[in-house]
């Protein structure tokens, strides 16, 4: 999947285009083993079954990236999950924004299959890894959705609570650094009042050293569920 990037650094800006042909979904990636049994009774209590081992890798199919400002699903059961996106260009990993969006109806029978069946959003910006990497962990997830109206704080956390995508890199592809032409997520921070659907999300990955942001928003629309 080919996909266009803003590339912000300290010399400037350039424009990059890269294509996506391996999209890996890191999941339950947290750092901490009591955040990781946080994450999943909170999806035990939408039915689904608890992992096999931790992280794990779920493969999905790279045409799913979407940095479209609208996606569609089939019924009101999906959410979305603001997750740190990294990929390789030109030997170097950058970094950007993605929504892990998945159909938490069809979690509870297979997760693997439910984050195939949703587009995952990402965002039209990236930053270089080596200019975040010595404060990698003060990096900030935040996420809103709209409630009756409002607009309201999901989630918010620091990448601390989560694996470093190094592990994760090596945890799956057996080796230091991005593979050219791949893409991983790196897992999501607590969802604030559980987890829930939504017709927006709202994402951001906030840089407190530098004062900056990498933002995407999106709107859900609904398809019927026919039987």
């Amino acid at each position: 999947m080919k996909l266009s990037f803003n590339v912000a650094s300290d010399s400037g800006s350039e424009d990059v285009s890269v294509n996506i042909t391996t999209c890996i979904v890191a999941g339950w990636a947290g750092r901490d083993q009591a955040a990781i049994e946080h994450h999943i009774e909170e999806l035990a209590e939408l039915g689904v079954p608890r992992p096999s081992a931790v992280p794990l890798y779920y493969r999905i199919a790279s045409n799913q990236l979407s940095q479209e400002s609208e996606i569609e699903v089939v019924g009101n059961g999906s959410s979305g999950e603001a997750e740190v996106f990294v990929f390789s260009h030109g030997g170097e990993m950058l970094v950007s924004l993605a929504s892990d969006h998945t159909d938490r109806k069809l979690e509870t029978h297979s997760v693997a299959l439910s984050k195939q069946l949703c587009a995952k959003p990402v965002a039209v910006d990236a930053w270089r890894y080596a200019d975040v990497a010595d404060h990698w962990d003060e990096l900030v997830l935040r996420s809103w959705i709209e409630e009756n109206g409002n607009k309201v704080l999901y989630q918010e956390g620091t990448l601390a609570t989560l694996r470093h995508p190094s592990d994760l890199i090596q945890g799956h592809f057996a080796q230091s650094t991005m593979p050219e032409h791949a893409g991983m997520t790196c897992g999501t921070v607590n969802a604030i009042g559980g987890i829930r659907p939504s017709t927006s999300f709202d994402m951001e990955l906030f840089d407190p050293h530098r004062q900056r942001s990498i933002r995407h928003k999106y709107a859900i629309k609904i398809l019927p569920e026919i039987a």
